[in-house]
């Protein structure tokens, strides 16, 4: 059983920033894919980011260049750096983990994000 917990939503203005935090119970070793989803009200769960095991990212089209995904191995920790902020970015946010040796996906409780002026 792998346990993510997330930190570091809130409510920030349009072109502010906001970094996210996920801190798994687990070696990263254990663990081949950790991601980033987000679920806005009356829509579905999307994919934000993700980053292998072998450092290769993936980010949806609405937030390349804006977002940055990148992990600590001694904190068994992975970030969701969010710059440029939009009001459309408001969702709830999920961190995501595959484990490696089980392929089991577990998620985390989720953090909320609002950008509103």
């Amino acid at each position: 059983q792998v346990q993510l917990v997330e930190s570091g939503g809130g409510l920030v203005q349009p072109g502010g920033s906001l970094r996210l935090s996920c801190a798994a119970s687990t070696s990263f070793f254990n663990i081949n894919v950790m991601g980033w989803y987000r679920q806005a009200p009356g829509k579905e769960r999307e994919l934000v980011a993700a980053l292998t095991s072998n450092d290769i990212t993936n980010y949806a089209d609405s937030v390349k260049g804006r977002f940055t995904i990148s992990r600590d191995n001694a904190k068994n920790t992975v970030y969701l750096q969010m710059n440029s902020l939009k009001p459309e970015d408001t969702a709830v946010y999920y961190c995501n983990a595959r484990h490696r040796w089980t392929n089991t996906v577990y998620w985390g409780q989720g953090t909320q994000v609002t950008v509103s002026s």
